[in-house]
């Protein structure tokens, strides 16, 4: 990364699914473990619980001017109404990843599908974790985190007693996230579009 290039993350879904947590956890990994800028912001709907939930990462080489998103690198969807709501703020050369179980319309081909949620309850037990599952992925994908940082961040975030399963659930989500070839996405989240044009 160059020193004034920055690289912005949204995560997205609903109260409740523990979008702010995955959220702060990658900002502790980047800003705490690999020495660069990041700030992270949030917000969330006054229903809290089941309305939707939004938090930003901004990392940069350099210092940050503006904490917040202003075209999005990777939007991390965890519901189909944050997709709808947030997909028209990835840069064109983005990446909209989204938990296939829980996101049914793409609104583009860049897109990477991961089912967070099946692979919490199933490989983990506890669909809890879907968040840090969705971590690991993001984490990988991105490349704006070392994987060690990342982890060493998520143990001293997540309470005593349940670090073995946050573990296992960023793990899961990492190895499910090297299965994908990016290089086999299109180049451009706008390039369906343009052929239409």
């Amino acid at each position: 990364m160059k020193n004034d290039e920055r690289y912005e993350i949204r995560f997205s879904g609903s109260g409740g699914q523990g979008i702010i947590t995955a959220a702060v956890v990658m900002a502790d990994g980047v800003g705490a473990f690999d020495n660069k800028h990041v700030c992270q912001t949030q917000s969330y709907g006054p229903e809290a619980r089941g309305g939707k939930s939004k938090a930003e990462v901004v990392i940069s080489g350099s210092p940050i001017d503006y904490p917040k998103a202003l075209r999005v690198d990777l939007l991390l969807a965890m519901t189909q109404t944050a997709c709808d709501a947030y997909f028209s703020d990835i840069k064109a050369d983005g990446l909209l990843v989204v938990d296939s179980g829980l996101v049914k319309q793409l609104p583009t081909s860049r897109s990477v599908s991961i089912p967070f949620t099946q692979i919490a309850r199933e490989q983990i037990g506890r669909e809890l974790v879907a968040n840090m599952v969705a971590l690991g992925a993001v984490g990988y994908l991105s490349g704006q985190v070392s994987l060690d940082g990342l982890e060493k961040a998520l143990l001293s975030r997540v309470p005593k007693g349940t670090e073995k399963m946050n573990s296992d659930a960023l793990h899961a989500g990492i190895e499910e996230a090297k299965k994908i070839d990016l290089n086999l996405l299109p180049k451009s989240v706008l390039s369906e579009w343009e052929d239409e044009l």
